[in-house]
């Protein structure tokens, strides 16, 4: 599949991770664009599992050249250390990964200032705490930001965290850190040594693959409602998570992407706060979350469920253009016998056919569902789309009546061979 744009379609935890790993069996080369470590990516492969926040889901096949862009912001000691972890469990990383000279660096500081703001809680959002809209911030100040390109030059790298601490001091102290500019300078010394064989400009780099008739899978990170512009602000990301964020994160041009699948879990989660109309109760909640592991892989933080929202999903398709689908974790819902899917908003009494951009609305929304049967037996065993029980394909085809869009592509377990691929 040419050219193809993988992006979640809710608020993250959908299983990209997955279907990046399943498609890149026929891909050249694996691109990230966006996002730092506050993102987690799951690929399991038998009895191995694969946990990634900056490297693409794309490593793990033998093939693939793997891609970190100009738009993922990068915490250089956890990615030496994934590196090292990879190659340890028998990967090859060394000749297959790449990362972009213009990606930004999160620092000590970045790290303080995020943790700061969440115990604030005026300003308290619900991050990851891994320091990433601190770093975001930065890049858009200008003044002291770091890049993968100072590494090359340490002298210009050293100037930089010079003034760049003295910008933070303030934040340092009231945090309580402290931290050596000796050894950090030694630590990160020793990072451009490791990584400096990974450091290219990777615009060219898929700029060469695209005209060489290549095929480039473009891994997105986080979900579409969680867009710094098109989310639910402020309760987003600190990058742009749809399909525009490919070209900025990426430097590739729009006619690059052939096709974009947008990944939507059976029902729908979301991690922290912020609006969510189709919450479920919490004892209902709570068995929807046992049986889909609904923990966040970066935090371990209970994810919020609810059921799948028509609504939002149709506002992801159309800031995103999705072309076709792909369901995931529809097991998870074999055991229940009764299904809910919102085809609609009431706000004041009247029906809201559009995602709302304003916050207060979208909090006061009444979801209005339509209750269809569950299937009541276990789908794991399912290879292709007629093995599935039959109540299992008239909720799948009635989301593709309800969103006009095909869905090519089913997840029906955690590993890579559980997966339906139609035609």
């Amino acid at each position: 599949m040419k050219n193809t744009f993988i992006v979640g379609s809710q608020w993250g935890d959908e299983s990209k991770g997955k279907f990046v790993d399943f498609l890149a069996a026929d891909a050249d080369v694996v691109a990230r664009a966006q996002g730092g470590p506050n993102a987690g990516h799951t690929v399991i492969v038998g009895d191995e599992k694969y946990v990634f926040h900056i490297i693409p889901s794309g490593i793990v096949r033998p093939s693939a050249m793997n891609i970190i862009g100009n738009g993922v912001v990068i915490a250089v000691d956890r990615l030496v250390e994934k590196m090292d972890e990879l190659e340890a469990r028998g990967l090859q990383v060394s000749e297959r990964l790449r990362i972009s000279e213009r990606a930004h660096l999160i620092m000590p500081y970045h790290l303080a200032e995020d943790r700061m703001a969440e115990e604030d809680s005026k300003s308290r959002i619900g991050t990851t705490l891994r320091g990433v809209g601190p770093t975001y911030s930065e890049k858009a100040r200008r003044t002291t930001a770091l890049r993968m390109c100072d590494l090359l030059r340490f002298d210009v790298f050293e100037e930089k965290l010079r003034m760049a601490m003295a910008r933070h001091a303030t934040t340092m102290a009231a945090s309580g850190d402290s931290i050596d500019l000796g050894d950090l300078l030694d630590q990160y010394r020793e990072y451009a040594d490791r990584l400096r064989s990974h450091i290219a400009d990777t615009s060219l780099l898929l700029s060469k693959a695209l005209s060489d008739g290549k095929t480039v899978l473009f891994e997105g990170a986080q979900g579409s409602l969680l867009d710094l512009d098109f989310g639910t602000f402020p309760y987003v990301t600190s990058s742009s998570t749809t399909a525009g964020g490919v070209c900025t994160g990426l430097g590739v041009p729009p006619s690059a992407i052939k096709e974009t699948i947008g990944i939507v879990k059976a029902y729908t989660t979301r991690v922290g706060l912020g609006p969510f109309p189709t919450e479920m109760d919490e004892d209902f909640a709570e068995k929807v979350r046992g049986a889909g592991d609904e923990f966040g892989s970066t935090t371990g933080r209970p994810r919020r469920c609810g059921w799948l929202d028509i609504v939002g999903l149709r506002y992801a398709s159309r800031i995103n253009g999705f072309t076709q689908l792909g369901i995931a974790k529809l097991d998870v819902l074999d055991e229940l016998d009764t299904l809910r899917i919102c085809v609609g908003y009431r706000y004041a009494g009247a029906a809201v056919e559009h995602f709302p951009n304003d916050l207060e609305v979208l909090e006061a929304c009444e979801p209005v569902y339509e209750d269809v049967p569950g299937w009541l037996s276990p789908t794991t065993g399912a290879r292709t789309y007629e093995e599935l029980p039959r109540n299992a394909q008239k909720y799948i085809e009635r989301i593709e009546e309800l969103l006009d869009l095909p869905v090519t592509f089913i997840s029906v377990g955690p590993e890579r061979s559980e997966t339906i691929q139609r035609s």
